[in-house]
């Protein structure tokens, strides 16, 4: 498989944004299907596995038709990556990562073929992202010790990932992480909201499925805030006990605030993950972009 499939003069076509991790062995297959599908439907497929190199071709696309979409053949992270790199740009995605929380939230399978239908079918609803640092994201971001040991991942990591790969960063993170108390203003009020673990998310999904914010609404022009303020081992468990069972919010030191804009302060750096990437530290102001993203989603 070439990075550029090889071009004719049919139209509509497609630009596939694969991830070279995550695109190979299982994911290798669900690509070539997805390609031969695409094709059937008399839709050409133009492959890459360089960022740099797509952000060219399509830069230098003067004179052809703008493609239908972007496909993020990957995780969670390749989507928000086409997010912030084409924000105007309708995207597809394969499911090829890890978790695939965005493709799991609008019910796209691990499909080749039912992706490539998808995209004949062109469906296309909008959707907010949040804006944290200046980058973009579609799920969630937050602050204090999941973020801890997303950072320490990425100072490690050494080729695939899986669930296993952050049990050794995760014991790491619970002798070490010190649960620096952070203060959070929403939407410019005068008083703000302190917590050691703020989590801010967008759509109801988090890693491992958990029911985080199950009212969240990806297009509803607000995001929600879930602070928890206690931090220490015995209560980051008795958090989890509760979030498992969706009692969480009915606990008194959990606080959970919609808004449209977040301030988050603290003495010292706390680190900052979203849509699991590493993004930074504290001050950050994390703000909604209502309607900024357009998914090709399945009818």
């Amino acid at each position: 498989m070439t990075d550029e499939l090889k071009d004719s003069e049919r139209n509509p076509w497609v630009a596939i944004q694969r991830n070279p991790t995550s695109g190979s062995g299982r994911g290798r297959q669900l690509i070539v299907e997805l390609i031969a599908e695409l094709r059937r439907l008399n839709i050409r497929p133009r492959l890459f596995s360089n960022r740099e190199r797509m952000q060219h071709y399509l830069s230098s696309s003067h004179d052809r038709h703008p493609p239908m979409c972007i496909v993020a053949a990957g995780g969670d992270g390749t989507v928000g990556d086409l997010v912030n790199r084409y924000p105007q740009m309708p995207i597809a995605i394969l499911p090829l990562g890890t978790e695939n929380l965005m493709a799991r939230y609008l019910g796209i399978k691990p499909s080749g073929t039912d992706v490539a239908r998808m995209i004949a079918v062109n469906r296309r609803q909008h959707f907010d992202s949040g804006l944290a640092n200046g980058r973009r994201f579609l799920i969630m971001a937050s602050l204090g010790f999941d973020a801890d040991v997303i950072h320490r991942m990425q100072k490690n990591r050494r080729g695939n990932i899986s669930r296993w790969s952050y049990l050794r960063l995760i014991g790491e993170a619970m002798r070490s992480f010190r649960h620096p108390e952070m203060r959070i203003t929403v939407d410019g009020a005068p008083t703000s909201v302190t917590g050691r673990l703020a989590i801010i998310t967008n759509v109801p999904m988090y890693a491992l499925q958990l029911p985080i914010a199950r009212r969240a609404d990806g297009t509803d022009g607000q995001l929600d805030l879930h602070v928890f303020r206690e931090g220490s081992l015995f209560h980051l468990v008795r958090y989890l006990y509760h979030i498992v069972l969706g009692t969480h919010e009915r606990l008194p030191d959990v606080v959970h605030v919609t808004g449209c804009e977040f301030r988050i302060e603290c003495s010292e750096p706390v680190p900052m993950q979203i849509d699991g990437d590493a993004a930074g530290t504290t001050p950050v102001t994390i703000a909604v972009q209502p309607q900024s993203c357009v998914l090709i989603t399945p009818s």
